[in-house]
């Protein structure tokens, strides 16, 4: 029986133990990758953060940029005309932080440069104003921030006034009007912290060109920096969080121990428990496991448990064949204990044909004890016998025995057999046919008609004598080791357990099948596939 069906319909579902090792060791795996894809996600998540933050300030600053305009007369025409900006059509334009440690992070910031065109003096009096605003600013959010004019130059900030920055690619952007962001390397003059992160942020800074646009003009630009929170520090500043997720983490490797322990050590702790019981007699076989999860914890299992009913089978056919074989001794035996104490105690007195007649049944019973001992050393043999790489040919065998049984009375009839291959010994098959043919000479059959049929992988050998027959009380037991009808015939009751025992060593088998006259009986032998 499949292993798959001794279990309920939602348990059929057995994994090769391979195949949950497998998984757990990429589980295993998985846990420092995921950790690092975890520290990867957060490095970009505090890089998005700062960008969001600049935005924000830049914001807020472009605004105060734009209200200190809109109060000079020249408002409506203040700046540089940008006419391939697209129309405004609502009053909401958010900027969503676009910044990836995936993308490409571009060399430190060049140094600025001297002006190659005037600064607008209007801006260099709104710089004058603001300077001390984002001198403030910058005290809070440790923010770089430089103001430019419509042209690129530095017009408010704590350092750079009166250069141009015109020639970096994120101002050049923004002087045409459009938002630009970029994540560049970052050099300090200051020691790295004792607790170094493990995070490129610490080696970068994100920077923002903001323009500040009314009325598609452009009237200056904000540019601002950041370097990303330490990841390290951000850490101990959400350990709540970390300790959380290590809890989830030290959960999910307690579930792969739980998971190993139910797969493969449970089975077989169950098993080893099972053996103990059957070991110390309180359990006659081992069951097989209700739930061995893994299909070689199952293999294992229904293995054990074959072993055992093969074991416990082989113990009671022992306990009942010694029971039949000293049985078997013990008549003759107790028949020639008499006939020898009354030749002791009568030997002079006793008339020469009984002492003959005690003489010759002495010799009988030695006889038959010896007849009896040679079939139980042919059973023993075949009972241990290893399946021989030996094929056979099914005429052959046949021809052999032909004139052997002619000149005792049996004819052998058959017209043609098959002479395909058997993965049967000679000598094996040859016993087999010597038993089935002695059965029917003690069952005064004169003749044997034998006919072969080719199955898929067997052939079917069926051999109907027309004896005495087999009675129906005593179908059911002619398999049964010492049961004869014929012995005070010489028969033993061994020979047909004899040819079942060689057919079972090379996976053939053998029934009595039903006749109206006489005794058929129906083998079916392996062919040779190898040969064939």
């Amino acid at each position: 029986m499949p292993i798959n069906a001794q279990l309920p319909f939602f348990r059929r579902r057995l994994f090769p133990l391979r195949t949950i090792l497998l998984f757990v060791m990429l589980m295993v795996l998985a846990l420092p990758l995921v950790g690092l894809y975890f520290f990867r996600i957060y490095e970009n998540e505090l890089v998005q953060q700062t960008e969001l933050e600049l935005i924000s300030q830049a914001a807020a600053l472009s605004a105060s940029y734009r209200q200190l305009v809109r109060q000079l007369p020249i408002a409506p025409t203040y700046g540089r005309y940008l006419p391939t900006l697209p129309l405004v059509t609502h009053s909401y334009e958010p900027i969503t932080p676009t910044l990836t440690l995936i993308n490409p992070i571009q060399p430190p910031r060049p140094a600025a440069q001297p002006v190659t065109l005037p600064i607008d003096k209007l801006a260099q009096k709104i710089g004058d104003f603001m300077n001390p605003v984002i001198v403030d600013t910058q005290h809070i959010t440790l923010a770089g921030i430089r103001l430019l004019d419509m042209n690129g130059a530095v017009i408010a900030g704590r350092e750079e006034i009166g250069l141009s920055l015109a020639h970096m690619p994120e101002v050049q952007q923004a002087l045409q009007g459009h938002y630009a962001s970029v994540i560049r390397q970052r050099i300090s003059d200051e020691p790295p912290p004792q607790l170094y992160s493990l995070s490129r942020g610490t080696h970068i800074r994100v920077f923002i060109s903001f323009p500040i646009l009314e009325n598609h003009h452009l009237q200056g630009v904000l540019y601002l920096s950041r370097t990303p929170n330490n990841i390290i520090k951000h850490l101990f500043e959400v350990q709540n969080k970390i300790l959380t997720a290590s809890v989830c983490l030290l959960i999910v490797v307690i579930m792969l121990v739980l998971l190993v322990s139910a797969t493969i050590s449970r089975p077989i702790r169950e098993l080893i428990r099972q053996t103990e019981r059957v070991k110390q007699g309180e359990q006659k076989r081992i069951e097989p496991l209700k739930n061995p999860v893994t299909y070689e914890i199952a293999q294992l299992s229904d293995s054990f448990a074959s072993m055992s009913q093969a074991l416990m089978e082989r113990t009671d056919y022992i306990q009942r064949f010694a029971t039949n074989v000293s049985h078997e001794f013990k008549t003759p035996l107790t028949s020639m204990q008499g006939a020898l104490e009354l030749l002791q105690d009568h030997l002079d007195t006793m008339p020469n044909e009984r002492r003959q007649r005690l003489i010759d049944n002495l010799l009988a019973d030695t006889q038959r004890l010896k007849q009896l001992v040679n079939r139980l050393l042919e059973l023993a043999r075949a009972d241990v016998l290893e399946p021989s790489q030996q094929d056979s040919r099914l005429p052959d065998a046949i021809v052999s025995l032909h004139n052997r049984y002619a000149e005792r009375g049996l004819r052998l009839n058959y017209v043609t057999l098959p002479h395909n291959p058997l993965a049967i010994a000679p000598d094996a098959l040859d016993i087999v046919l010597t038993n089935l043919f002695e059965n029917s000479l003690q069952h005064g059959a004169t003749q044997v008609d034998i006919t072969a049929v080719l199955q898929d992988n067997t052939l079917e050998l069926r051999l109907h004598d027309n004896g005495t027959g087999v009675s129906p009380a005593n179908r059911a037991k002619i398999f049964t080791p010492f049961f004869t009808t014929r012995r005070n015939n010489g028969g033993t009751g061994l020979g047909l357990e004899i040819t079942a025992s060689l057919l079972k060593t090379y996976s053939g088998t053998i029934e009595l099948a039903e006749s109206t006259e006489g005794a058929l009986f129906v083998l079916n032998l392996p062919l040779n596939r190898r040969l064939g």
